[in-house]
């Protein structure tokens, strides 16, 4: 590494050969494949499930009633490609995309602006009245209107935000340790060693629960628009 941010330099090449491992990367998924369709009943393909199923439940508590079938699917479909995107990038030599707000905004900008654009269309009264919660006093509403607002505003950018800087900050932190090893020698390198395997561990812990909680945040984000409308939609029927 020439320099300390190298390693998220999506043109990053292995050795003399300027063949980058940041297009072959894609081919592991690929390569992992036919273990479940010819071993239906493989560890893997029941450990795959296992977590279809726990997302499902999860997200089925987020939405209960009021989400469109299939809704839960396309949550789940994000969880796996973080994953997978962020398990790829703690291999040597493979751009981390998610290390990038140009990829994690990406990812939180377009599901963020497809629900205003519909609360805005069709529940225009709805989204405006949500932005007044229950019981506030008529002096500090205008002051709750603007916090709401601009709260609403943010929330794809926390959500860029979180995910690329938890990636960005065990990346540097392997590295900050791993340069260090050709000054030391001995217990002082062993010890560096043991430190480096473990903080490779919890880094692995860290992209499993990264793509959970982008995941889980962006389902309850479009579950408060969605709600607003059921309830709604269910006290109209009622009358």
């Amino acid at each position: 590494m020439t320099n300390l941010f190298s390693s998220f330099d999506p043109g990053m090449s292995i050795f003399s050969m300027k063949m980058s491992l940041n297009w072959s990367a894609g081919l592991i998924a690929v390569l992992m494949t036919p273990q479940s369709y010819w071993l239906l009943n493989s560890q893997l393909t029941r450990s795959f499930i296992s977590v279809i199923m726990f997302l499902k439940n999860e997200l089925g508590a987020v939405f209960g009633g009021g989400a469109l079938p299939g809704t839960s699917y396309l949550f789940i479909s994000l969880f796996f490609f973080i994953l997978f995107s962020n398990l790829m990038g703690l291999m040597p030599y493979i751009f981390t995309s998610t290390s990038h707000m140009s990829v994690t905004l990406i990812l939180s900008l377009p599901l963020w602006i497809g629900t205003m654009l519909y609360s805005v269309l069709f529940q225009y009264n709805s989204l405006l009245a949500h932005l007044v919660p229950t019981g506030t006093p008529g002096p500090l509403m205008p002051v709750m209107v603007v916090i709401e607002t601009v709260s609403n505003i943010i929330r794809p950018a926390t959500l860029a935000i979180r995910l690329a800087a938890n990636m960005v900050a065990g990346h540097l932190l392997l590295t900050l340790l791993g340069s260090q090893g050709p000054n030391l020698g001995g217990a002082v390198l062993a010890a560096l060693f043991i430190a480096l395997v473990l903080l490779l561990l919890l880094e692995v812990a860290v992209a499993c629960i990264q793509s959970y909680v982008f995941t889980i945040l962006s389902s309850l984000y479009l579950n408060e628009l969605m709600s607003v409308k059921f309830n709604l939609y269910s006290a109209n029927n009622y009358n």
